[in-house]
């Protein structure tokens, strides 16, 4: 009967939404834009809580520690959610400690080449890494990054080999991409697609099983002749291990509601983030896509050691 009594007076006071990176980036800025649309939705307010360290594991680690009463929700990812639990030794499960809420959208990533490289398409580029093996490098933002993890997926599917240089980020790799100095890299849209529309780099594929919206000229990896070579970052929202079905219902709600609004919408394709059907938005789906990942991604980055930095 507790629990019914809550759901029907949830929420009676303010949201709490760790968010476990630093404020002013891409997954913070999607965050604050999802709270602000499940404000509307739950008539309190959603705060946003940055917590750092770890690769995200501090922030989620709080909230797997959280009271199971809907207050305390964290914004999270595929780093935090699939790549962390491979690499590191969490004091938390990722499938069992929490409560899947809402998918909230992936953006696919981009196989990029410096401009002058002797390849026009991801065909050429392959044949250029196999006719120099180990010679070629491809920039990363560190290990377990999305443009590591691809580096090494590209690698796996084509039967290349090439230097895997780490960088503090995406952008700090563009200027030597540029300048000649690093032969390719597996970039987000935001980053790369400047750099590729002014002419500065060259883009092969898009990292997805269709085009993206944000670039519909630039061809997939199967089309291009890397079938399953794909890579794409995605955000959703968890609750604690526990949180009453008639809660979790109630925040999927609002956050249907949120992805629902056209301006909110449109500020997540600014930072090319795609946003699924609706049956892409229940908890019933995000439980069963992050098992696929797990699935898909573990092997892959134990096979590859991939160790805490």
């Amino acid at each position: 009967m507790s629990c019914i009594a809550m759901a029907q007076v949830f929420p009676s006071r303010p949201i709490t939404m760790v968010v476990p990176v630093s404020a002013g980036g891409a997954m913070d800025t999607n965050a604050r834009l999802v709270a602000e649309g499940m404000r509307i939705a739950l008539g309190q307010p959603v705060v946003i809580e940055n917590v750092t360290g770890a690769s995200g594991s501090i922030g989620v680690g709080r909230v797997a520690r959280a009271a199971p009463d809907g207050y305390t929700i964290t914004y999270a990812a595929f780093i935090t959610h699939v790549v962390n639990p491979a690499v590191y030794q969490l004091q938390y499960d990722v499938l069992t400690d929490f409560e899947p809420v809402a998918f909230i959208a992936g953006t696919p990533w981009l196989i990029c080449a410096n401009k002058d490289l002797p390849a026009n398409d991801l065909q050429g580029l392959v044949a250029w890494l196999k006719a120099n093996p180990g010679k070629g490098s491809s920039g990363t933002a560190g290990p377990g990054s999305p443009s590591h993890l691809g580096g090494i997926l590209l690698q796996n599917i084509t039967g290349t080999r090439f230097q895997l240089i780490p960088y503090r980020g995406t952008a700090p790799s563009i200027p030597d991409l540029v300048s000649g100095s690093l032969d390719m890299a597996i970039l987000d849209p935001i980053t790369a697609l400047p750099q590729f529309r002014g002419g500065r780099i060259k883009v092969f594929a898009v990292t997805a099983k269709s085009r993206t919206a944000t670039a519909p000229e630039i061809a997939t990896t199967d089309e291009a002749g890397a079938p399953g070579l794909y890579i794409s970052p995605w955000q959703a929202i968890w609750a604690p291990k526990g949180t009453p079905k008639e809660i979790i219902a109630k925040l999927n709600g609002a956050v249907v509601h949120a992805l629902n609004d056209p301006d909110i919408r449109k500020k997540l394709a600014e930072q090319s983030y795609e946003i699924g059907p609706r049956d892409e938005q229940t908890p019933e789906y995000l439980a069963a896509f992050q098992r696929a990942e797990i699935e898909r991604w573990w092997p892959i980055i134990k096979a590859a050691g991939i160790k805490p930095q």
